[in-house]
């Protein structure tokens, strides 16, 4: 039996098993402190210019070497180097070296501790947390002057690779056929690590606790990253299961991938598309190794997000265009600006909001700043003419808002028609439901939207009334309870009675106990992160739509959510063994199994 189980965030699946490799570690608790003579100050600070110096030409060297596809990488790369440069560090930690006569370890931590205590008085959120891009490069110095500078290079053989946190220069400089996972104490899902992992298919596990404590350099571990897991030491018996659930989950991956580009048909002939959820150009070479049919969502705040000027029309015309170019004649749906307090950016300041997800985010804060609306719709428009493309409106409650929205799209087509910019005059142009009052609404939405998309995130959340990042609570997070069921096919049926196609976007679309019944309301399209769609599409093609009608039929019936559970357990894991190993749950539950 392992001698310790930690749990993390798995952001790309898989097993490994191997020895831990430290790249590198919070070094606070083991900085020394030294007192020293007046006449070696001076040479105190010359080796600590030195390191700083040292540091920063290695990022830059790394920088040149990284890939065009990575270039989002680079750019924080920059940051690192010019917080390196930046004189006024050398100069805060030289100056106390000499007023204190310390070393210059110690010097560098009271200069760190003295910014961080002034970005700790920031308001805006977004800047406050660029203290973390500081602490990463401090730790880079720091081991160069303590002499634990650990590289890549000095791997030898293949390895578990561990660390409190990768910055952009690690991740970058990775050579991935020595590196069987990525584990980390930091870092959640759409961390840069997260999606450099998922994009190399890497097993990884972010955000794991006690990471630092209980894990050594060369101590053997298992890396669990479908159940989001570290077995420490295992013993001999769960090396032998894992040996043989990896060998399963590989085998299980080559046949799932040979067959991800056919169609999502069932057996008898009901033909749903599957696509993915994105928010990086970079992820693309994802979406089509996965068998991907277009990008169902395309999270557009994330080029607003961590840089410290808003992108411009042309800009987001430029990214845009390239990535409906490149998936053409596959769709491409933008979801414009999905900004709040939860999202910030820091050219609008703090938005201090005592309930964030009840406040100005979304269409609602876009109608709050209708020239940066106004600027995203146009580039979208623009790049209409390079693809299939759409655009969707994220959390509309009601037809108020979506005829304001719509409002602003049309001065914008005004706009480029007098300007004589083409653009797809019939761009289709859709919303999401995931609020009860939208749902409420559908007859009356679905006669003024060309489509619907049902983010389940939000729409369980709000008609709920949980959050699920709260743990008090998050155990009622039930996407099968009755209401959630009824308020999807609400929806669906409403948008088909005024002949418009449904998508459903959260994760409720990747999730295989929950897809057959979603099936068998006939949904039109699923979209869900690249990598689950292969074992999606699967299950879809062994399935038969009057199964699934008979599923969903069954469902209805049942009165309370737990009755609910229990009936699709059974029936899926009678019908999907296989697939069902591999797979963590939404409900998934103990008291079931």
């Amino acid at each position: 039996m392992a001698r310790k189980v930690l749990t993390g965030i798995p952001v790309s699946s898989g097993i490994a098993i191997g020895k831990a490799f430290f790249m590198n570690r919070r070094l606070y608790g083991s900085i020394p402190r030294q007192s020293i003579a007046s006449h070696l100050v001076a040479g105190e600070q010359d080796r600590l210019r030195q390191a700083l110096a040292q540091a920063a030409r290695e990022l830059e060297a790394a920088r040149e070497q990284v890939p065009a596809e990575l270039r989002e990488h680079a750019l924080l790369i920059d940051s690192h180097v010019t917080i390196m440069r930046d004189p006024k560090l050398c100069e805060s930690a030289c100056g106390f070296i000499e007023r204190m006569r310390i070393n210059a370890e110690w010097a560098l931590l009271k200069a760190v501790k003295e910014l961080e205590d002034k970005f700790a008085a920031i308001e805006d959120e977004y800047i406050r947390q660029r203290i973390q891009d500081v602490r990463l490069v401090a730790d880079r110095v720091q081991s160069k002057l303590m002499g634990l500078a650990r590289e890549l290079r000095d791997i030898e053989g293949r390895i578990i690779l561990m660390a409190h946190d990768l910055s952009p220069a690690d991740t970058v400089g990775l050579e991935v056929d020595k590196i069987m996972a990525f584990t980390t104490a930091e870092g959640g899902k759409t961390s840069h690590t997260g999606i450099l992992a998922r994009s190399l298919q890497i097993p990884s596990l972010v955000g794991v606790q006690e990471l630092e404590d209980e894990i050594r350099d060369g101590q053997f571990v298992i890396i669990d990253a479908l159940k989001g897991r570290i077995l420490v030491e295992p013993g001999e018996d769960e090396i032998l299961e894992y040996s043989l659930l990896q060998n399963q989950f590989e085998l299980y991956q080559k046949a799932i991938i040979r067959n991800c580009h056919l169609p999502a048909e069932t057996i008898d002939g009901y033909r749903v598309q599957v696509m993915a959820n994105i928010e990086l150009f970079e992820e693309v070479a994802a979406v089509q190794d996965h068998g991907g049919e277009g990008v169902g969502l395309y999270r557009t705040e994330y080029s607003y997000m961590n840089r410290m000027a808003l992108p411009d029309e042309d800009e987001l015309t430029a990214e845009y265009t390239s990535l409906a170019s490149i998936l053409a004649p596959a769709k491409v749906v933008y979801r414009t600006l999905d900004l709040g307090a939860d999202k910030v950016v820091s050219q609008f300041g703090a938005i201090d909001e005592r309930n964030p997800a009840l406040g100005l985010r979304s269409i609602r804060f876009c109608l709050q700043h209708k020239e940066l609306f106004k600027a995203q719709i146009r580039a979208i428009l623009r790049a209409s003419v390079a693809g299939n493309v759409a655009m969707m409106y994220p959390m509309i409650s009601g037809l108020r808002e979506l005829r304001e929205a719509n409002k602003v799209l049309n001065i914008a087509k005004h706009e480029l028609r007098s300007e004589g910019v083409p653009f797809n005059e019939e761009i289709p142009v859709g919303i999401m439901v995931e609020l009860p009052s939208a749902v409420m609404t559908a007859e009356l939405l679905a006669k003024e939207a060309d489509f619907f998309s049902i983010g389940t995130n939000d729409l369980i959340q709000y008609s709920l009334g949980i959050d699920r990042t709260n743990k008090n609570v998050s155990y009622l997070y039930q996407p099968l309870h009755p209401a959630i069921l009824r308020s999807i096919k609400h929806v669906v049926d409403a948008a088909h009675q005024s002949g418009i196609e449904v998508s459903l976007c959260g994760e409720v679309a990747a999730d295989p106990f929950c897809v057959p019944i979603l099936m068998g309301m006939q949904i039109d399209s699923l979209s869900m992160n690249p990598q689950a769609i292969p074992g999606i599409k699967r299950i879809i093609r062994q399935t038969t739509m009057a199964e699934c009608k008979d599923l969903l039929r069954r469902v209805l019936e049942c009165r309370t959510v737990n009755r609910i559970n229990k009936l699709v357990m059974d029936t899926i894991f009678q019908r999907f063994p296989e697939e069902l190993t591999f797979y963590s749950s939404l409900i998934e539950s103990e008291d079931l199994i």
